[in-house]
């Protein structure tokens, strides 16, 4: 049996800027409404879909695998826009990236907190 992530629906407070942060920082594009919901296609197939939520939001963690070529580019948009980063998960390391398993990683918010990262290398596949 084949099982694969189709979607995931992301809290935001306001779900077009939402999208659309996430797109432009990506290369992407935001797709047209569907419901109640903005979606974000990502090339692997999966959707980010976002949602307008009213009151608190708890930030949740989202990690894109980008080739050396795209976090080149997707961290300078990160720069350009002037948005903190880190090393790492906690935000200790701030204007860092990090070099796991011998690639890149930085991690990025978007508006409503959620805890964004690039990668080069998934984690556990070796290298330093």
């Amino acid at each position: 049996m084949a099982i694969e992530l189709n979607h995931t629906i992301v809290s935001a407070h306001d779900k077009q800027e939402s999208a659309q942060f996430l797109a432009e920082l990506l290369g992407l594009e935001v797709a047209a409404q569907y419901g109640p919901f903005i979606p974000v296609q990502i090339p692997n197939g999966v959707t980010l879909d976002y949602m307008d939520t009213a009151g608190s939001i708890t930030p949740q963690h989202y990690a894109f695998l980008v080739s050396e070529d795209d976090f080149d580019a997707i961290f300078a948009r990160i720069r350009a826009a002037g948005l903190a980063y880190w090393a790492d998960p906690y935000h200790s390391r701030s204007g860092e990236i990090n070099h796991n398993d011998g690639g890149r990683g930085a991690y990025f918010e978007d508006p409503n907190g959620h805890n964004l990262e690039i990668l080069t290398r998934p984690y556990g596949s070796g290298g330093d």
